[in-house]
């Protein structure tokens, strides 16, 4: 059986990866730091209570592992909505931490048992914020930049070992995390959440938001022999953003 590993696979979009690689008939691993979440997950996945940022911990489960085939190296945080001369520097590397070293770290411990088998799939999670840049999202929008940086490379270093890497770029995802961007974008922009998410909405091309699914979806694809020379790709799922930043 297939294994796959996901960083933040108890809820949102990392557990929707979870359910479409149970559903394709993968074997699942997962991290996560919420243990409410975790416990409320699948039986039949293996669970471990660990930061992403914590290599130790993502290097013991790791090696707990009988193979890993994929990588989905997804944990982040949002980091601050505000203006960049009123970011502290502490929340801009607490979001430099969990976003591009926690993919980094994930990447580095599952290279080389892919390696050492001669194939795998890793898929990283940046956003469309690491395609456009946004205002007053400097510490995100820089972070997942760096993502994409680090896929490319991977994509360089590890296919000679007949190991692809991606990113996906999700657009605004339904869910809990996203209503709390679209509070605290709304206070920083004098509007109300209503009109920050018709803003997001009507950003892009298909007026609507994405689910978790979508992403999921993506995944599952990316990890498939369908995909077997999709490799360095950035690939957006967002329903086409036409404006990143809709001036209401």
């Amino acid at each position: 059986m297939k294994q796959v590993l996901i960083t933040a696979g108890a809820s949102g979009i990392g557990r929707a990866m979870g359910a479409a690689f149970e559903a394709a008939g993968y074997g699942v691993w997962i991290t996560d730091i919420d243990q409410k979440a975790l416990a409320d997950c699948p039986y039949g996945w293996q669970r471990c209570t660990a930061d992403a940022t914590d290599e130790a911990a993502i290097q013991e489960l790791i090696t707990r592992m009988p193979h890993i085939d994929v990588l989905c190296a997804n944990a982040g945080i949002a980091g601050p909505t505000a203006p960049v001369e009123e970011v502290a520097l502490e929340d801009w590397r607490a979001c430099m931490a969990v976003n591009v070293e926690g993919a980094f770290l994930a990447a580095k411990h599952a290279a080389p048992g892919m390696k050492a088998r001669g194939t795998g799939a890793v898929i990283l999670t940046s956003s469309t914020a690491g395609i456009y840049g946004y205002p007053n999202r400097a510490p995100y929008a820089a972070a997942k930049w760096a993502v994409i940086g680090l896929m490319k490379t991977l994509a360089m270093e590890l296919g000679p070992h007949g190991i692809r890497a991606n990113a996906i770029c999700p657009g605004a995802v339904e869910g809990d995390r996203m209503e709390g961007v679209l509070e605290r974008e709304a206070v920083a922009k004098g509007m109300t959440r209503d009109a920050v998410y018709a803003g997001y909405a009507g950003g892009t091309s298909m007026q609507r938001f994405v689910e978790a699914r979508d992403i999921a979806n993506m995944a599952v694809f990316l990890a498939s022999e369908g995909a077997r020379l999709v490799s360095g790709q950035v690939i957006a799922v967002d329903g086409h953003t036409e404006n990143p930043d809709p001036k209401l």
